[in-house]
């Protein structure tokens, strides 16, 4: 099995910070090599996280913070999509890959709005620490509208145009979604009251714009 050993050791290193993620980089990795590390990792290695760019795979183990603020933000975006009536597709962290493209990825959340598509339409990272594969040349090949990521506590969104991503200041998918206001119930400590108060500013908003 390639490299099975550094998951291993990916595993049993110890973590003392709640902020830090553990990554390893492996080139010269072909695409079957590829396919059979994620069709033989058990379950054991379910909680990483494996991208793939054009002969350079990347394993990654998540830290609890990175976990945590994942999961609070699915849990914020399904509410909007429930509040303002969204057909949504939630995909989690599907493994997602082309070979023509030599790409593959699992982002933290992802999305298809409107109807399932064999890609999501957004797809969501967090990121606590630099380094490693640029997730937007994965994504590129891989054909994703958009790209969300968390990080330094703030949204940053692009849109895929042509052969290239362009920074945007909101979702063209959820054009109303104030990504701004969307952080801070990111950064509240209880899940659950930002969950409920979130909620209710997006009730309020919709009243006020008559939905």
């Amino acid at each position: 099995m390639l490299h099975f050993d550094l998951l291993e050791k990916l595993i049993a290193q110890p973590v003392s910070s709640d902020e830090i993620e553990r990554r390893f980089l492996i080139s010269g990795v072909s695409w079957q090599q590829y396919e059979a590390l994620l069709e033989d990792m058990s379950d054991d290695f379910s909680g990483l996280r494996v991208t793939y760019l054009e002969g350079t795979l990347e394993i990654m183990a998540p830290s609890r913070k990175h976990e945590f603020n994942k999961s609070v933000i699915g849990s914020l975006l399904e509410a909007y999509f429930q509040e303002t009536r969204t057909r949504y597709y939630p995909l989690g962290s599907t493994t997602f890959r082309k070979q023509a493209k030599a790409r593959g990825a699992e982002p933290d959340e992802c999305y298809c709005v409107g109807s399932e598509k064999e890609f999501p339409d957004i797809a969501i990272e967090v990121v606590k620490t630099n380094g490693g594969i640029n997730k937007l040349d994965v994504y590129k090949g891989l054909e994703v509208p958009e790209v969300w990521f968390w990080q330094n506590d703030r949204f940053s969104v692009y849109r895929l145009r042509g052969e290239s991503y362009e920074l945007l200041d909101r979702s063209e998918f959820l054009p109303n979604l104030d990504l701004n206001l969307l952080a801070t119930y990111v950064l509240q400590a209880e899940p659950l009251d930002a969950v409920l108060e979130f909620r209710e500013s997006v009730r309020e908003e919709n009243q006020l714009r008559g939905r």
